[in-house]
């Protein structure tokens, strides 16, 4: 019978989950996770290195081991001429499957659509009823929404007024919630319901807990494509960061 090479071996190691390796990684990588740091995977370093793609408290890091296993250094690994050797295994290991996390976890949230289905952008926007900057982005955008470049996504929450959470959901729950939330936002309130519905009150709960999640703290609060990568703003943009988060201006 026909043995393996070990280069074979080697890979089909790697492909192993990381969970099934835990056990037989590096001690210094076991104390680092023991402390909190979360490993999303390995990749091969020079000079004799190993190293891990990680993060902690949502900073992105990379981890080397050197070659007797027993040490192990944090921080960007640079070369002869400067590049950073760090930067390309972050994006392909965590920030990559992070964004494609983040995105599915946009697409699911309560939102209400401004825009055309077919727009070429989509920019997700955390709005609460009561906030003015929230109303002025609203009016800003719409060069780009009504030419049909951008969709808006209004993920709705409640955190500024007392009948935030009430007037949010009261939107989300409306015959027609586009068209609700414009004249809301042409300075038309919302009616607010009397009796509010249990699934959009829990649905408003899980926006509340995405927009902290994705650590944004005030409304706007914008998530939005910046080349390859998602990148996020707070409050109401500047005229430069109107076109870089929305495109040209039509």
């Amino acid at each position: 019978m026909r043995q393996p090479s070990r280069s074979r071996l080697a890979l089909a190691a790697l492909a192993l989950p990381l969970a099934a390796l835990a056990e037989s990684r590096p001690a210094p990588l076991q104390a680092l996770e023991a402390q909190g740091l979360t490993v999303h995977g390995r990749f091969a370093a020079p000079g004799g290195l190993d190293g891990y793609a990680a993060s902690a408290n949502g900073q992105a890091m990379t981890v080397f081991v050197t070659a007797d296993g027993e040490h192990a250094v944090i921080g960007n690994l640079v070369d002869a001429e400067g590049n950073n050797l760090s930067a390309a295994p972050l994006d392909r290991l965590v920030r990559a499957p992070r964004d494609a996390e983040t995105r599915q976890a946009l697409a699911d949230s309560a939102w209400i659509a401004d825009g055309r289905d077919d727009a070429e952008r989509i920019v997700y926007v955390f709005t609460d009823p009561n906030c003015p900057y929230c109303r002025r982005f609203f009016r800003a955008a719409r060069p780009w929404v009504e030419a049909g470049r951008v969709q808006l996504r209004h993920v709705m929450v409640g955190i500024l007024e007392r009948d935030s959470p009430r007037l949010a959901i009261s939107l989300l729950a409306a015959d027609d919630p586009s068209a609700a939330l414009a004249a809301h936002e042409a300075g038309t309130p919302v009616e607010p319901l009397d009796a509010l519905p249990r699934h959009w009150e829990l649905a408003l709960q899980e926006n509340h807990a995405l927009m902290e999640r994705l650590g944004l703290v005030a409304t706007p609060g914008l998530v939005y494509r910046d080349e390859d990568r998602l990148a996020t703003a707070q409050g109401m943009p500047s005229e430069a960061a109107l076109t870089k988060i929305l495109g040209p201006r039509p």
